[in-house]
């Protein structure tokens, strides 16, 4: 990959805080889908709890 010369060469403290920055966003974003799985289970089932493990949900 050739360098860009009209840009400044990136910095390990640069590097590390682009690293940070997305292990970051990665976080939300999987805190995001949790919460969301979570309002759809809500939505689908109200007033129900989680099926009991080994069960599964009959089609009507």
């Amino acid at each position: 990959m050739t360098t860009d010369p009209k840009r400044p060469a990136t910095t390990s403290a640069a590097e590390a805080a682009k690293a940070e920055r997305e292990a970051r966003l990665a976080a939300a974003l999987r805190e995001n889908l949790r919460k969301r799985k979570a309002q759809a289970r809500a939505r689908e089932a109200p007033g129900k709890t989680r099926e009991k493990a080994g069960e599964t949900p009959r089609e009507d």
